[in-house]
């Protein structure tokens, strides 16, 4: 037998090997048919202890319970993104109680920044945040390989956590099995915590709770962001997932109570960018139970977050 020293030099030298052979992998001619020739002959089993290794250094749960706005992303006139007054943004937000900010989400509107804009607003806002808050950063595309890129590139930016949104082009084959696979390869390759994005009123693709509730037994895999609004749907995860460490935010400040009522732990909530202080005390109040007092705050919320 291995002792633990033998065993951790085993697993950083397994993994340099297997990291290597990936690469080798990503030739085009031999692709598939090599990798079972490679793992058998030269790891012989070995492999899927470094694996193993491997992931539960990736998987170390992330605790996302909070409050937490979808920040904008200011563009001067000419249509490149305004760091000044991200910055300034960036200061008002220093005086709310946040959890942290998620950057580069729906309501940064990340389809019009390019893939250096996208990873450089990361990196001004790490800069600026303070490593108490959490930097969850959307690093959704439509490719499985994108994806896995730009999570590992906003890693390095500085993002706590990534928030992967469905992919939607090819949504009519966008099935529970293709989204589980999709999933699964982002979040082993993942160096942070991924945090699933169903985003229905943008993508038209809902994720599938038998997707998610899969998807929640990945080491890897914290949470969701439901922003489709159906509190029922919301229950139902929260109830499938309740064996598994996985947490469900609500997408909307305008069903934040009902959420935390079925067993959600926080919000991304678009209202938090003007109304920071009132969405932070409403989460304040159910997590204290004061249901009451969040049902008056909840109802003087609804009209200004459909403004």
């Amino acid at each position: 037998e291995q002792s633990a020293t033998g065993k951790n030099s085993f697993c950083h030298v397994t993994h340099f090997r297997l990291t290597c052979s990936m690469r080798f992998l990503h030739r085009p001619k031999i692709r598939g048919i090599m990798l079972t020739k490679i793992f058998t002959h030269v790891y012989r089993g070995q492999f899927c202890f470094a694996w193993r290794c491997v992931s539960q250094h990736a998987g170390q749960r992330l605790d996302v319970a909070g409050i937490y706005p979808p920040i904008a992303t200011p563009f001067t006139h000419r249509g490149n993104v305004d760091y000044q007054s991200l910055d300034k943004n960036l200061q008002k937000y220093g005086s709310i109680p946040f959890r942290g900010l998620v950057v580069q989400g729906s309501n940064g509107e990340y389809p019009y920044l390019t893939m250096e804009e996208r990873i450089d607003v990361v990196r001004r806002v790490r800069g600026t945040l303070p490593t108490s808050k959490l930097l969850m950063a959307g690093s959704g595309c439509e490719s499985t390989r994108a994806t896995i890129e730009m999570s590992e590139s906003m890693a390095k930016a500085g993002a706590d956590c990534v928030l992967v949104v469905t992919p939607c082009f090819y949504r009519g084959r966008m099935n529970s099995r293709a989204l589980i696979h999709h999933y699964t390869q982002v979040a082993d390759s993942s160096p942070v915590p991924i945090v699933l994005y169903s985003v229905p009123a943008n993508t038209l693709l809902e994720l599938p709770v038998d997707a998610v509730v899969q998807l929640s037994q990945h080491p890897n895999i914290v949470g969701i962001k439901d922003s489709g609004g159906d509190i029922t749907r919301i229950s139902l995860i929260v109830y499938k997932t309740r064996s598994q460490d996985f947490q469900v935010l609500a997408g909307s400040a305008g069903f934040l109570m009902a959420a935390y009522a079925v067993g959600a732990v926080g919000g991304v909530c678009a209202l938090a960018n003007v109304l920071g202080q009132q969405v932070c005390e409403l989460a304040k109040l159910c997590t204290s139970g004061q249901w009451d007092k969040a049902k008056e705050l909840q109802y003087r919320l609804i009209e200004p977050n459909m403004a």
